[in-house]
Protein backbone atom coordinates (compact mmCIF):
# COMPACT_ATOMS: atom_id res chain seq x y z
CA UNK A 1 0.00 0.00 0.00
CA UNK A 2 1.07 3.56 -0.69
CA UNK A 3 -0.03 6.49 1.46
CA UNK A 4 -0.83 9.62 -0.55
CA UNK A 5 -2.23 13.05 0.25
CA UNK A 6 -5.76 13.83 -0.89
CA UNK A 7 -8.69 16.17 -0.34
CA UNK A 8 -11.79 14.47 1.02
CA UNK A 9 -15.28 15.26 2.21
CA UNK A 10 -15.49 13.64 5.69
CA UNK A 11 -19.31 13.63 5.64
CA UNK A 12 -22.23 14.77 3.49
CA UNK A 13 -22.21 18.56 2.92
CA UNK A 14 -19.02 18.92 4.96
CA UNK A 15 -16.16 21.05 3.60
CA UNK A 16 -13.39 19.12 1.91
CA UNK A 17 -10.11 18.96 3.83
CA UNK A 18 -6.61 17.62 3.31
CA UNK A 19 -6.09 14.05 4.49
CA UNK A 20 -4.22 10.89 3.51
CA UNK A 21 -5.52 7.75 1.81
CA UNK A 22 -4.08 4.36 0.93
CA UNK A 23 -3.59 3.29 -2.68
CA UNK A 24 -3.33 -0.41 -3.43
CA UNK A 25 -0.05 -1.97 -4.58
CA UNK A 26 0.45 -2.05 -8.35
CA UNK A 27 -0.91 -5.41 -9.55
CA UNK A 28 -0.02 -7.38 -12.66
CA UNK A 29 -2.26 -5.35 -14.98
CA UNK A 30 -2.29 -2.07 -13.05
CA UNK A 31 -0.96 1.35 -13.93
CA UNK A 32 0.08 3.84 -11.23
CA UNK A 33 -0.45 7.45 -12.25
CA UNK A 34 1.09 10.54 -10.71
CA UNK A 35 -1.91 12.86 -10.98
CA UNK A 36 -1.05 16.29 -12.33
CA UNK A 37 -4.50 17.82 -12.78
CA UNK A 38 -8.04 16.95 -11.67
CA UNK A 39 -11.16 18.67 -12.96
CA UNK A 40 -14.08 19.64 -10.73
CA UNK A 41 -17.35 18.31 -12.16
CA UNK A 42 -20.80 19.33 -10.88
CA UNK A 43 -21.39 15.64 -10.21
CA UNK A 44 -18.60 15.79 -7.61
CA UNK A 45 -20.75 18.29 -5.72
CA UNK A 46 -23.96 16.28 -6.16
CA UNK A 47 -22.27 13.23 -4.63
CA UNK A 48 -20.37 15.02 -1.85
CA UNK A 49 -23.67 16.57 -0.79
CA UNK A 50 -25.65 13.32 -1.26
CA UNK A 51 -27.87 15.01 -3.80
CA UNK A 52 -28.15 11.76 -5.76
CA UNK A 53 -28.69 9.54 -2.73
CA UNK A 54 -26.61 8.06 0.07
CA UNK A 55 -22.86 8.09 -0.47
CA UNK A 56 -19.64 6.64 0.94
CA UNK A 57 -17.53 8.79 3.28
CA UNK A 58 -14.85 9.90 3.56
CA UNK A 59 -15.15 10.74 -0.14
CA UNK A 60 -12.29 11.79 -2.40
CA UNK A 61 -14.06 13.12 -5.50
CA UNK A 62 -12.61 13.59 -8.97
CA UNK A 63 -13.17 11.69 -12.21
CA UNK A 64 -11.42 14.04 -14.62
CA UNK A 65 -7.84 12.89 -14.08
CA UNK A 66 -4.74 13.67 -16.14
CA UNK A 67 -1.24 12.62 -15.20
CA UNK A 68 1.94 10.68 -15.91
CA UNK A 69 2.50 6.93 -15.56
CA UNK A 70 4.95 6.32 -12.71
CA UNK A 71 4.78 2.51 -12.42
CA UNK A 72 3.29 -0.39 -14.38
CA UNK A 73 2.57 -4.00 -13.49
CA UNK A 74 4.45 -6.82 -15.21
CA UNK A 75 1.48 -7.71 -17.42
CA UNK A 76 0.86 -4.19 -18.71
CA UNK A 77 1.40 -3.83 -22.47
CA UNK A 78 -0.28 -0.53 -23.44
CA UNK A 79 1.62 1.90 -21.22
CA UNK A 80 5.05 2.56 -19.84
CA UNK A 81 6.54 4.91 -17.28
CA UNK A 82 6.43 8.49 -18.53
CA UNK A 83 3.30 8.15 -20.68
CA UNK A 84 0.67 10.91 -20.56
CA UNK A 85 -2.61 9.32 -19.53
CA UNK A 86 -6.06 9.97 -18.17
CA UNK A 87 -8.78 8.31 -16.11
CA UNK A 88 -12.46 9.16 -16.36
CA UNK A 89 -15.62 8.22 -14.53
CA UNK A 90 -15.05 4.49 -14.12
CA UNK A 91 -12.18 2.21 -13.16
CA UNK A 92 -13.62 -1.29 -13.61
CA UNK A 93 -16.50 -3.40 -14.91
CA UNK A 94 -17.32 -7.09 -15.18
CA UNK A 95 -15.76 -7.39 -18.65
CA UNK A 96 -18.03 -10.34 -19.48
CA UNK A 97 -21.53 -9.02 -20.11
CA UNK A 98 -22.82 -8.06 -23.55
CA UNK A 99 -22.38 -4.36 -22.89
CA UNK A 100 -18.78 -4.72 -21.74
CA UNK A 101 -17.95 -6.90 -24.74
CA UNK A 102 -19.62 -4.32 -27.00
CA UNK A 103 -17.34 -1.59 -25.63
CA UNK A 104 -19.99 0.24 -23.63
CA UNK A 105 -18.60 -0.58 -20.20
CA UNK A 106 -20.47 2.37 -18.71
CA UNK A 107 -23.61 0.24 -19.02
CA UNK A 108 -22.07 -2.92 -17.51
CA UNK A 109 -24.91 -5.28 -16.55
CA UNK A 110 -23.36 -5.74 -13.11
CA UNK A 111 -22.70 -2.02 -12.78
CA UNK A 112 -19.41 -0.32 -13.58
CA UNK A 113 -17.12 0.60 -10.70
CA UNK A 114 -17.06 4.38 -10.42
CA UNK A 115 -13.74 6.17 -9.94
CA UNK A 116 -14.93 7.35 -6.52
CA UNK A 117 -17.91 6.81 -4.20
CA UNK A 118 -18.04 3.13 -5.13
CA UNK A 119 -16.83 -0.22 -3.86
CA UNK A 120 -14.13 -1.86 -5.96
CA UNK A 121 -13.75 -5.54 -6.75
CA UNK A 122 -11.45 -5.77 -3.73
CA UNK A 123 -14.27 -4.67 -1.44
CA UNK A 124 -12.60 -1.35 -0.67
CA UNK A 125 -14.01 2.13 -1.40
CA UNK A 126 -12.72 3.87 -4.50
CA UNK A 127 -11.11 7.28 -4.17
CA UNK A 128 -10.88 9.79 -7.00
CA UNK A 129 -8.59 12.34 -8.50
CA UNK A 130 -8.30 14.97 -5.78
CA UNK A 131 -5.13 13.15 -4.75
CA UNK A 132 -1.46 12.70 -5.59
CA UNK A 133 -1.62 9.25 -7.16
CA UNK A 134 -4.08 6.63 -8.34
CA UNK A 135 -3.74 2.96 -9.31
CA UNK A 136 -6.04 1.80 -12.12
CA UNK A 137 -6.40 -1.29 -14.32
CA UNK A 138 -4.64 -0.78 -17.65
CA UNK A 139 -7.88 -1.36 -19.55
CA UNK A 140 -9.52 1.68 -17.90
CA UNK A 141 -6.67 4.09 -18.64
CA UNK A 142 -6.63 6.22 -21.80
CA UNK A 143 -3.76 7.94 -23.57
CA UNK A 144 -3.72 11.73 -23.74
CA UNK A 145 -2.31 12.75 -27.14
CA UNK A 146 0.80 14.92 -27.16
CA UNK A 147 -1.15 17.76 -28.79
CA UNK A 148 -3.29 18.27 -25.68
CA UNK A 149 -1.92 19.99 -22.58
CA UNK A 150 -2.73 17.95 -19.49
CA UNK A 151 -4.57 20.74 -17.68
CA UNK A 152 -7.07 21.41 -20.49
CA UNK A 153 -7.34 17.69 -21.23
CA UNK A 154 -8.41 16.68 -17.70
CA UNK A 155 -12.06 17.84 -18.05
CA UNK A 156 -12.37 15.96 -21.33
CA UNK A 157 -12.42 12.73 -19.30
CA UNK A 158 -15.98 13.61 -18.23
CA UNK A 159 -17.22 16.81 -19.87
CA UNK A 160 -15.66 15.87 -23.20
CA UNK A 161 -16.90 12.29 -23.49
CA UNK A 162 -20.29 13.09 -21.95
CA UNK A 163 -21.01 15.47 -24.84
CA UNK A 164 -19.05 13.74 -27.62
CA UNK A 165 -20.90 10.44 -27.19
CA UNK A 166 -24.48 11.70 -27.79
CA UNK A 167 -23.39 14.11 -30.53
CA UNK A 168 -21.83 11.20 -32.41
CA UNK A 169 -24.63 8.74 -31.62
CA UNK A 170 -27.38 11.07 -32.83
CA UNK A 171 -25.54 12.14 -35.95
CA UNK A 172 -24.37 15.69 -35.35
CA UNK A 173 -22.53 16.79 -38.45
CA UNK A 174 -22.76 18.75 -41.70
CA UNK A 175 -26.33 19.68 -42.60
CA UNK A 176 -27.60 19.13 -39.06
CA UNK A 177 -28.91 21.84 -36.74
CA UNK A 178 -27.86 21.19 -33.15
CA UNK A 179 -28.88 23.14 -30.05
CA UNK A 180 -27.03 23.00 -26.74
CA UNK A 181 -28.97 23.88 -23.57
CA UNK A 182 -26.66 25.58 -21.10
CA UNK A 183 -23.16 26.99 -21.59
CA UNK A 184 -21.34 25.58 -18.59
CA UNK A 185 -18.72 22.90 -18.02
CA UNK A 186 -20.52 20.40 -20.24
CA UNK A 187 -22.20 22.88 -22.56
CA UNK A 188 -19.07 24.68 -23.67
CA UNK A 189 -17.52 21.37 -24.72
CA UNK A 190 -20.74 20.37 -26.52
CA UNK A 191 -20.50 23.60 -28.54
CA UNK A 192 -16.86 23.05 -29.42
CA UNK A 193 -17.36 19.42 -30.41
CA UNK A 194 -20.60 19.96 -32.38
CA UNK A 195 -18.90 22.77 -34.29
CA UNK A 196 -15.86 20.59 -35.03
CA UNK A 197 -18.19 17.83 -36.25
CA UNK A 198 -19.57 20.31 -38.80
CA UNK A 199 -23.04 20.99 -37.37
CA UNK A 200 -24.79 24.35 -37.25
CA UNK A 201 -24.76 25.12 -33.52
CA UNK A 202 -27.16 27.16 -31.41
CA UNK A 203 -26.79 27.84 -27.68
CA UNK A 204 -29.96 28.06 -25.59
CA UNK A 205 -29.10 29.80 -22.33
CA UNK A 206 -31.21 31.54 -19.69
CA UNK A 207 -29.71 34.92 -20.55
CA UNK A 208 -27.42 36.45 -23.14
CA UNK A 209 -24.65 37.06 -20.56
CA UNK A 210 -22.33 34.48 -22.15
CA UNK A 211 -23.27 35.21 -25.76
CA UNK A 212 -19.83 36.52 -26.75
CA UNK A 213 -18.20 33.42 -25.25
CA UNK A 214 -20.64 31.07 -27.00
CA UNK A 215 -19.98 32.56 -30.42
CA UNK A 216 -16.22 32.52 -29.80
CA UNK A 217 -16.38 28.83 -28.82
CA UNK A 218 -18.05 27.91 -32.09
CA UNK A 219 -21.78 28.60 -31.81
CA UNK A 220 -23.49 30.10 -34.86
CA UNK A 221 -26.49 31.42 -32.90
CA UNK A 222 -27.30 32.25 -29.28
CA UNK A 223 -30.75 32.69 -27.73
CA UNK A 224 -32.05 33.51 -24.25
CA UNK A 225 -34.62 30.99 -23.03
CA UNK A 226 -35.97 33.58 -20.57
CA UNK A 227 -37.38 35.39 -23.62
CA UNK A 228 -40.73 33.80 -24.58
CA UNK A 229 -40.19 34.85 -28.19
CA UNK A 230 -37.26 32.40 -28.37
CA UNK A 231 -39.59 29.40 -28.25
CA UNK A 232 -41.90 30.92 -30.86
CA UNK A 233 -39.04 31.82 -33.17
CA UNK A 234 -37.31 28.43 -32.95
CA UNK A 235 -40.31 26.09 -33.14
CA UNK A 236 -39.35 23.05 -35.22
CA UNK A 237 -35.81 24.32 -35.83
CA UNK A 238 -33.49 21.54 -34.64
CA UNK A 239 -32.52 18.01 -35.55
CA UNK A 240 -30.87 17.45 -32.17
CA UNK A 241 -30.91 19.20 -28.81
CA UNK A 242 -28.44 18.27 -26.08
CA UNK A 243 -29.40 19.40 -22.58
CA UNK A 244 -26.36 19.82 -20.33
CA UNK A 245 -28.04 21.41 -17.32
CA UNK A 246 -28.81 19.77 -13.99
CA UNK A 247 -31.96 21.76 -13.31
CA UNK A 248 -35.42 20.40 -14.20
CA UNK A 249 -36.66 21.96 -17.44
CA UNK A 250 -40.00 22.36 -19.18
CA UNK A 251 -39.20 19.51 -21.54
CA UNK A 252 -42.45 19.98 -23.44
CA UNK A 253 -41.34 23.48 -24.43
CA UNK A 254 -37.93 22.27 -25.56
CA UNK A 255 -39.39 19.33 -27.48
CA UNK A 256 -41.40 21.86 -29.50
CA UNK A 257 -38.10 23.14 -30.87
CA UNK A 258 -37.36 19.83 -32.59
CA UNK A 259 -38.08 19.00 -36.19
CA UNK A 260 -40.26 15.97 -36.86
CA UNK A 261 -38.20 12.93 -35.87
CA UNK A 262 -35.74 15.00 -33.85
CA UNK A 263 -34.17 14.03 -30.54
CA UNK A 264 -33.68 15.81 -27.23
CA UNK A 265 -30.86 14.08 -25.36
CA UNK A 266 -30.31 14.75 -21.68
CA UNK A 267 -26.81 14.49 -20.20
CA UNK A 268 -27.52 16.71 -17.20
CA UNK A 269 -28.76 14.83 -14.14
CA UNK A 270 -31.27 16.84 -12.09
CA UNK A 271 -31.83 15.70 -8.52
CA UNK A 272 -35.61 16.07 -8.93
CA UNK A 273 -37.94 13.99 -11.17
CA UNK A 274 -39.58 15.64 -14.16
CA UNK A 275 -43.13 15.54 -15.52
CA UNK A 276 -43.94 15.35 -19.22
CA UNK A 277 -47.06 15.48 -21.35
CA UNK A 278 -46.44 12.66 -23.81
CA UNK A 279 -48.29 14.48 -26.58
CA UNK A 280 -45.14 16.59 -26.91
CA UNK A 281 -43.42 13.42 -28.12
CA UNK A 282 -46.26 11.76 -30.01
CA UNK A 283 -47.06 14.86 -32.02
CA UNK A 284 -43.82 14.82 -33.99
CA UNK A 285 -42.35 11.32 -33.75
CA UNK A 286 -39.78 12.83 -31.38
CA UNK A 287 -37.34 11.20 -29.01
CA UNK A 288 -36.50 12.16 -25.44
CA UNK A 289 -33.33 10.29 -24.56
CA UNK A 290 -30.46 10.13 -22.13
CA UNK A 291 -26.74 9.50 -22.48
CA UNK A 292 -24.01 8.70 -19.96
CA UNK A 293 -20.30 9.20 -20.67
CA UNK A 294 -18.92 6.65 -23.14
CA UNK A 295 -16.96 3.44 -23.23
CA UNK A 296 -13.18 3.34 -22.97
CA UNK A 297 -12.65 3.00 -26.73
CA UNK A 298 -14.98 5.92 -27.45
CA UNK A 299 -13.24 8.01 -24.77
CA UNK A 300 -9.93 7.41 -26.55
CA UNK A 301 -11.60 8.30 -29.86
CA UNK A 302 -12.84 11.55 -28.30
CA UNK A 303 -9.39 12.48 -27.02
CA UNK A 304 -7.86 11.83 -30.43
CA UNK A 305 -10.61 13.91 -32.07
CA UNK A 306 -10.03 16.78 -29.66
CA UNK A 307 -6.28 16.69 -30.28
CA UNK A 308 -6.86 16.65 -34.06
CA UNK A 309 -9.16 19.69 -33.83
CA UNK A 310 -7.15 21.45 -31.09
CA UNK A 311 -10.04 21.30 -28.62
CA UNK A 312 -9.50 21.55 -24.89
CA UNK A 313 -11.64 22.69 -22.02
CA UNK A 314 -11.69 26.36 -21.03
CA UNK A 315 -10.33 26.20 -17.52
CA UNK A 316 -9.59 28.15 -14.37
CA UNK A 317 -6.62 26.53 -12.63
CA UNK A 318 -6.89 26.51 -8.83
CA UNK A 319 -5.00 25.23 -5.83
CA UNK A 320 -6.39 22.49 -3.62
CA UNK A 321 -7.00 25.06 -0.88
CA UNK A 322 -9.59 26.69 -3.17
CA UNK A 323 -11.74 23.57 -3.69
CA UNK A 324 -14.53 24.55 -1.29
CA UNK A 325 -14.75 28.03 -2.75
CA UNK A 326 -14.81 26.50 -6.22
CA UNK A 327 -17.74 24.25 -5.21
CA UNK A 328 -19.72 27.33 -4.16
CA UNK A 329 -18.89 29.07 -7.41
CA UNK A 330 -19.95 26.05 -9.51
CA UNK A 331 -23.32 25.96 -7.74
CA UNK A 332 -23.68 29.68 -8.49
CA UNK A 333 -22.66 29.17 -12.15
CA UNK A 334 -19.62 31.36 -11.55
CA UNK A 335 -16.99 29.50 -13.55
CA UNK A 336 -15.89 29.78 -17.17
CA UNK A 337 -15.92 26.97 -17.72
CA UNK A 338 -14.20 24.26 -15.68
CA UNK A 339 -12.21 24.45 -12.48
CA UNK A 340 -9.09 22.29 -12.59
CA UNK A 341 -7.04 21.50 -9.50
CA UNK A 342 -3.26 21.67 -9.74
CA UNK A 343 -2.61 18.56 -7.68
CA UNK A 344 0.94 19.68 -6.88
CA UNK A 345 -0.80 21.90 -4.29
CA UNK A 346 -2.43 19.01 -2.40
Amino acid sequence: MTTVAAYAAPAAKAPLARTTIERRPVGEFDVQIDIKFAGICHSDIHQAQEGWGSAIFPMVPGHEIAGIVSEVGPGVTKYQVGDRVGVGCMVDSCGECGNCKAGVEQFCAQGNVATYNAIGKDGEPTYGGYSEKIVVKESFVVRIPDGLALDIAAPLLCAGITTYSPLKHWGAGPGKKVAVIGLGGLGHMAVKIADALGAEVTVLSQTLSKQADGLKLGADHYFATSDPDTFKQLTGAFDLIVSTVSAPLDFGAYLSLLKTGGALVNVGAPEEPISLNLFSLIGGNKTLAGSMIGGIAETQEMLDFCAEHNLGSEIELISAAEINEAYERVVNSDVRYRFVIDTATI
